[in-house]
């Protein structure tokens, strides 16, 4: 005997288990127990029962549910309409927070358990978590984040029958206590001005009174709304994107020279020494060579020199938007599987499922290494966004309450 699919020996103790559940419900509804006399002219009374297939995480299972003469009777342990346990859709949701499509789901669903779940039932059952979604996109955030991330993933959507390529933004707050944490995921075609207020404006309201510093990678329209939001925020362009953005004209044989030449400029002291290096760099042979590596960073150097004011505990936290990077990475891998996704919602709610699931993983590993000797290497990978604190904070927290005076809370200083 099999154990788990059609007729298997899970599945018949599934049955089981329900039958007789569905059974003390009715005895419980009816006041009175199979032949039973007190039931004789109670008005109501057993009425044979009706077949039901019921999906579960153990195949699918035949129930006999039982009904009354009046009925009146509404069974508690397997709702009328129900088709399928709460099991089952924890199984489903598990499964497409892992990267697997609907379909794919489907597939998988019935080779295992012999259960049949259409991919429009399988949307239903992910679309479930979508008021948590939806509450997480809304929840309150604190007063002052002193450090906000902000990048983009790129996904295709339909949109009006087709499909087009769309920007998924993600905003990362570090607290004042040094965890970062998710503020919120945007879905725009078009990166603008006007989207990015809208953004920012969100983030106001949601409790978010003062960033000290943000640091963005060039977005159109970002640093505008930013300003706008938060008159007195700093915005930094990221210095590995322009650095990557500098090395995407430089051919193979001189990528050594040029990280070389470029670190002279992003680890100057002051901004007249940053600016003498990038003269020099323009005027030397490399530099003449390729001149379209120059002009990204002549570009973008009234968003890169505020960078240049900070010590050395602050620029190693603000020199990369890899604290996003990172996660998208992760992402990436569980959206790739797909060609495209049918609506915004639908593309907000893989991010979130894959933001817990990864990270549930990844608890689950720290938990199983916790109690070993320091001096035993240990395997469980750090948090990814939610909950991870940022390496040396206390020197930069200290750093910023001087460049930024009166605008960190005192209680969590």
């Amino acid at each position: 005997m099999r154990l788990t699919g059609p007729g298997g020996f899970l599945s018949e103790l599934v049955k089981a288990v329900l039958e007789r559940g569905l059974r003390a419900e009715l005895t419980e509804h009816l006041g009175y127990g199979k032949h039973d006399p007190v039931g004789k002219g109670s008005g109501n009374s057993r009425n044979g029962h009706t077949p039901k297939t019921v999906q579960t995480e153990v195949g699918p299972v035949e129930v006999r549910v039982p009904r009354d003469r009046a009925g009146t009777f509404t069974p508690v342990l397997l709702p009328k309409n129900t088709r399928r346990l709460g099991g089952l859709s924890d199984v489903v949701i598990s499964l497409y927070a892992g990267g697997m499509t609907v379909r794919d789901i489907s597939h998988h669903l019935h080779r295992v358990y012999g259960t049949e779940v259409g991919p429009d039932t399988i949307s239903t059952i992910t679309d479930e978590v979508l008021e948590e979604v939806k509450a997480w996109q809304t929840r309150p955030l604190d007063e002052v984040y002193p450090i906000v991330y902000v990048d983009a993933l790129m996904v295709k959507v339909r949109d009006g029958g087709t499909v087009r390529n769309k920007a998924c933004y993600l905003v990362v707050g570090v607290g004042v206590d040094g965890v970062k944490h998710v503020l919120g995921i945007w879905v725009q075609q078009a990166e603008g001005a006007k989207f990015w207020m809208q953004v920012c404006t969100e983030l106001r309201n949601r409790g978010v009174r003062d960033v000290l510093i943000a640091c963005c990678d060039g977005l159109t329209g970002l640093p505008e709304a930013i300003e706008a939001v938060w008159p007195h925020t700093t915005v930094q362009t990221c210095v590995v994107h322009l650095i990557r953005a500098a090395m995407k004209f430089v051919s193979y044989k001189d990528r050594r020279a040029m990280v070389t030449a470029l670190k002279e400029i992003y680890t100057a002291p002051t901004v007249e020494a940053a600016e003498t290096a990038l003269l020099g760099f323009a005027d030397s042979p490399l530099g003449k060579r390729y001149p379209a590596a120059v002009a990204v960073w002549e570009r973008a150097w009234d968003r890169f020199t505020p960078f240049l004011a900070f010590p050395p505990e602050v620029r190693r936290i603000i020199y990369t938007t890899n604290a996003i990077e990172s996660f998208n990475y992760q992402i990436r891998k569980v959206i790739k599987n797909r060609g495209h996704f049918p609506t915004d919602d639908a593309v907000v709610k893989l991010i979130w499922l894959a933001i817990a699931d990864i990270e549930d993983k990844r608890a689950r590993q720290r938990a199983a290494e916790a109690g070993k000797p320091r001096t035993q290497a240990r395997q469980a990978p750090p948090r990814l966004v939610e909950g991870a604190g940022v390496h040396g904070w206390k020197q930069a927290l200290n750093s910023l309450d001087i460049f930024f005076p009166d605008r960190i809370p005192i209680n969590v200083r």
